[in-house]
């Protein structure tokens, strides 16, 4: 594990900190990797029922790929394709996950940074926040995956808006654009972030897997939805022992104490 990557487990929460705050959290492929392996266990653990990404240092979330490393990790054709594919497989693991992901971003969010962040679930950002995505200044291309990801968040014409202009944007033109969720002050964020997180972790996580499951299959083009799962896990959620506690905490007046089965 990266000691650029730091994790941690913190009752129903698991953080991955991006920690490069001398280069505004830009990650490398060591990094990357560590993310992975992160989201991995964390996938498996059944006691952590929502995760958090974050950068350090309070003035970055992500800003971005490490330039200072491209040489040694980009330099070469094959080098670019495993690049490619580490990051393409961090990204759509964020996306995918069986759990809800908030991107907690204090300072900038830019490139490859943005792309995670679009990735997760909800994202909440401090009022000195600033977003870009600088591609077309540095002649890169960007894969469909990303693109469609950004669109389905915001739509087609401000997505073209944040590529075309390559232009550094706010936190409050963020929230217009409908990039994030909430802009909270500055200093505020993780506390913020860590309510949503304890307040989600404290609902049926059946009932919010499903959830996830099914929103994702609502945005796929109708023939690509497995409506056959959709239909399965609400099922299982009636079927389940949460819904039995949480009737009964209901009718008692009691908080409810889901176990996920």
């Amino acid at each position: 594990m990266s000691d650029k990557i730091i994790t941690s487990v913190d009752g129903a929460i698991g953080r991955i900190v991006f920690n490069q705050p001398e280069k505004r959290n830009a990650v490398s492929l060591e990094m990357w990797t560590a993310v992975d392996e992160a989201l991995d266990r964390y996938a498996a653990d059944d006691n952590v029922r929502v995760v958090i990404l974050s950068g350090a240092g309070g003035k970055a979330f992500v800003s971005g790929a490490d330039i200072s490393k491209f040489e040694s990790e980009r330099a070469s054709e094959e080098a670019v394709a495993h690049y490619n594919t580490t990051t393409a497989r961090v990204y759509t693991k964020v996306h995918a996950f069986p759990k809800p992901v908030i991107a907690q971003i204090d300072g900038f969010c830019v490139g490859g940074g943005c792309a995670l962040a679009v990735c997760c679930d909800i994202r909440v950002c401090g009022e000195g926040a600033q977003f870009a995505v600088p591609a077309a200044k540095l002649g890169l291309g960007y894969a469909y995956a990303g693109l469609e990801r950004l669109v389905a968040l915001v739509g087609p014409s401000f997505a073209k808006e944040i590529f075309f202009t390559a232009d550094r944007f706010s936190a409050e033109d963020a929230k217009f654009m409908g990039l994030v969720n909430r802009v909270v002050p500055d200093g505020e964020v993780e506390a913020f972030c860590t309510a949503m997180a304890n307040r989600i972790a404290g609902n049926a996580p059946l009932t919010v897997g499903s959830v996830k499951f099914i929103v994702g299959e609502a945005v796929k083009p109708e023939s690509e939805r497995d409506l056959q799962k959709c239909a399965d896990l609400v099922k299982g959620c009636f079927d389940s022992q949460d819904y039995i506690e949480g009737r009964r905490a209901f009718m008692e007046k009691r908080k409810p104490n889901f176990v996920g089965a």
